[in-house]
């Protein structure tokens, strides 16, 4: 069933936004509210047509009034944020868990309100070397994550666990996203790949798994407009080491060892280039895949990109150049083999 009225936090993000857009584009939704703590960037706004801006602040307990008001039967919470802002890592927190925490006490004051969409991510599995080979839905991590963006995440999952015991009525969707990349995409990662010289920690190669920001559109869009209650790994299919990664990016790798790398974090995160959280240290370190299997078969959506070429379509969008020319990498490896021929 259709809903009448969504509400969606977070809409001055890339996914909010757009989530909005498409949602007001459909004609069968009466209304689209989207609430942020600050307003769309104005090319963002003429993307989401009808969408009705609220300023609202998630963590203030006005944001019942709102829902109450606007007789929201749909919520989708995508404004959970990875970013650590101008605040740092407390008001990060703040704006993930708490305001969470007030948003899921607003919707329990509703009897109207009968579906919700968590924005999540697979991090809540953490990344460590005692880590199975894939995690599906019903792994727990091996080291359950203890700081940063992942743990926000895994106690956010446990307070909509705990909404669902007292709404049992209202259909939750809590979807893992893997890491996000495309030619829109502006995060840690994909600056971290923009990097002329990328830095890796020696003797390790990460199991990447990756999912196109159009896909992320396509399958939030998928579980605000069609019931798809569950917990649901997303991401694309496919592997890519990270030394692929950084080959088919034309970056150059720069193995740094393990002791080196809290320096070079705060050299990248100093510059401003990167901010290098510890989660996401352990993820280059060790790596993280996802199974889809429920996502294709249960809630029914398939990625467009697989993870080869979402990283691909990434390239081509921010036109990264080779750092070094491929013709004279090519020439180079061509003598060094007629030098080994003629030692022979």
């Amino acid at each position: 069933m259709v809903p009448n009225v969504v509400l969606v936090t977070g809409v001055s993000s890339f996914l909010g936004g757009h989530l909005a857009a498409r949602l007001a584009a459909n004609p069968d939704i009466e209304r689209v509210l989207g609430v942020d703590t600050a307003p769309p960037r104005r090319d963002l706004q003429r993307r989401m047509g009808r969408t009705e801006f609220v300023r609202a602040d998630i963590r203030n307990p006005l944001i019942a009034r709102v829902i109450s008001d606007a007789k929201v039967d749909t919520v989708v919470h995508a404004a959970v944020s990875s970013h650590t802002g101008p605040g740092g890592r407390a008001a990060m927190k703040e704006l993930n868990v708490i305001g969470t925490m007030q948003l899921l006490a607003a919707c329990q004051k509703s009897p109207l309100v009968r579906r919700m969409v968590v924005k999540s991510t697979t991090a809540v599995y953490g990344a460590s070397p005692r880590d199975p080979a894939v995690f599906t839905e019903a792994m727990e991590p091996k080291d359950l994550p203890s700081s940063g963006f992942a743990k926000d995440a895994g106690e956010i999952e446990g307070y909509v666990r705990g909404f669902g015991r007292r709404r049992p009525d209202v259909e939750i969707s809590t979807l893992r996203f893997t890491h996000l990349i495309g030619p829109r995409i502006d995060a840690d990662l994909t600056r971290y790949f923009a990097l002329p010289l990328v830095p890796t920690v020696l003797g390790y190669d990460a199991r990447m798994q990756l999912l196109h920001s159009e896909d992320a559109l396509a399958v939030l869009e998928k579980a605000t407009t069609e019931p798809r209650p569950g917990v649901y790994n997303v991401g694309g299919d496919g592997v890519l080491m990270l030394s692929q990664a950084i080959r088919r990016a034309g970056r150059v790798a720069v193995p740094v060892p393990r002791f080196g790398v809290p320096a070079a974090s705060r050299f990248f995160r100093g510059a401003r280039l990167v901010d290098f959280s510890p989660e996401q240290m352990r993820f280059l370190n060790f790596g993280r895949v996802v199974d889809t299997t429920k996502l294709r078969e249960q809630f029914g959506f398939t990625p467009r990109w697989t993870t080869q070429q979402a990283f691909d379509d990434f390239v081509r969008g921010r036109d990264l150049q080779p750092v070094i020319d491929p013709e004279r990498i090519a020439a180079l490896e061509h003598g060094v083999g007629d030098l080994l021929a003629r030692l022979r």
